[in-house]
């Protein structure tokens, strides 16, 4: 007698076959790599460079979405890959504080910066120091520098039909241009502060290091910023000006300004935030979907530009990761949370979640609905979005107009960071339209 599936009903169960064919860090050995905390190492940076996340995070969603890990460090935490609990986990802060540090990088320490920069803030705090800046980043604001932001766009794309073009270097520069322009910072620090940002969000990646360890690399990045960003607020207390450092300077908090420290922390926050968003979600749709034909069926449908930007945050999932840390014990899909214990929430695994998205492995630039969550969720909700969407839609449609034929030209190289998912080098070829082919914003 054998069973619906041909095996013959008295053998003997089979071992269960690990879901994931192989990663960077390999599992205990006889183990899965993902099943009851299993051996994979999440926080490993070459997992998200070298390895496949995707592949690990596919395997939690359905054998383990809420489950205990413990870093190198011998620090404990909770791992969340579900649309679901990202959902809950991120935007109910009476469950889940933003205070003690949200990203992996300082799991274990809290986080210096809590109750004073923003991105660690919790309500009601949080909203005071939030709405000035939101409606300074409105996309009526944002709007007013739509042609400044276009000619940003247009200088960095010009040499793509040129021979082999590093498309992610180039795109390296587009949001420090952006933002940088917004903060009235000069033009002959952009490059540096590019590097230094892109150091402290990937101390592990050998071609950014500035020190001779990760750790090391990341209090150097982050001590020449805030070096940085003292100088210049102290420049535009002499001399304000219509930029957001000064607007950040004037902003009141319940009868007081802002402290030297909360503004450096603040003006620290808003160039990172721009510069992890922005260029990796180009970089990542053009590293997929060149020669698939899919940027050939966005550029004649320029009337999808909105819709294709959505959908190209979603796939990208720049911000690999957000940290929060229980208020009070919690129960979250059977697994009970203790407070003070620490919650991952992996961005890039809920926007793939098959019980969010249909299809979630396919780039549709048609997807409706598109509620991802690249940019977080609730109160925390990134404040630069605006900023970063209308970078996005400006790029996609000069480039896609202006170009076509899009082809690999090497190999692509990943950023070696567990926060930011994104590429440090990706050579491409394009050949130029004849005739520029139709805008659509």
């Amino acid at each position: 007698m054998t069973t619906a599936t041909g095996v013959p009903a008295d053998a003997p169960p089979a071992a269960p076959r690990c879901p994931v064919a192989h990663a960077v860090t390999p599992p205990a050995a006889g183990g899965c790599p993902v099943g009851h905390g299993g051996g994979i190492d999440l926080t490993d940076p070459l997992l998200h460079s070298d390895g496949d996340a995707h592949a690990v995070w596919r395997a939690m969603r359905r054998h383990d979405p809420v489950s205990r890990r413990t870093a190198p460090s011998g620090h404990p935490y909770w791992s969340v890959t579900k649309y679901d609990d990202a959902q809950i986990v991120l935007r109910d802060h009476t469950l889940f504080t933003s205070e003690r540090g949200t990203l992996l990088n300082i799991l274990g320490t809290d986080d210096p910066a809590g109750g004073k920069q923003m991105a660690v803030t919790d309500p009601p705090r949080h909203a005071r120091m939030r709405e000035p800046l939101q409606r300074a980043l409105s996309i009526k604001a944002v709007e007013a520098h739509r042609e400044a932001i276009r000619e940003v766009v247009v200088r960095l794309i010009e040499p793509m039909g040129d021979g082999v073009f590093d498309f992610a270097e180039a795109m390296a520069d587009l949001p420090m241009a952006v933002t940088g322009t917004l903060m009235g910072l000069p033009a002959a620090d952009w490059a540096q502060l590019t590097r230094l940002t892109t150091a402290a969000i990937a101390p592990d990646d050998p071609e950014f290091q500035l020190a001779d360890s990760p750790e090391a690399t990341l209090d150097t990045a982050h001590r020449e910023l805030f070096a940085y960003f003292q100088d210049i607020v102290h420049a535009r207390q002499k001399q304000t000006g219509d930029d957001l450092i000064s607007f950040l300077m004037s902003i009141d908090l319940n009868g007081r300004r802002m402290s030297l420290g909360e503004i450096m922390s603040n003006c620290y926050s808003l160039l990172l935030g721009a510069n992890v968003t922005t260029p990796h979600v180009a970089s990542a749709a053009m590293a997929t979907q060149a020669g698939t034909g899919v940027l050939e069926d966005w550029a004649a449908h320029p009337d999808l530009a909105v819709r294709g930007t959505e959908e190209a945050l979603r796939w990208a999932s720049p911000a690999n990761h957000f940290m929060r840390y229980a208020v009070r014990d919690v129960e979250l899909r059977g697994a009970r949370i203790a407070a003070g214990d620490a919650v991952v929430v992996w961005l890039g695994s809920a926007n793939r979640d098959e019980d969010a998205f249909a299809d979630p492995d396919t780039f549709d630039i048609r997807r409706r609905p598109n509620r991802h969550v690249a940019f977080g969720v609730g109160s925390h909700f990134c404040v630069g979005h605006t900023v970063a969407k209308v970078s996005l839609r400006l790029m996609f449609t000069e480039m896609l107009s202006r170009f076509e034929d899009f082809r690999p030209a090497g190999p692509a190289r990943r950023l070696r960071s567990n926060f930011v998912a994104g590429y440090s080098h990706l050579p491409i070829t394009a050949r130029r339209r004849r005739e520029p082919g139709p805008v659509g914003y």
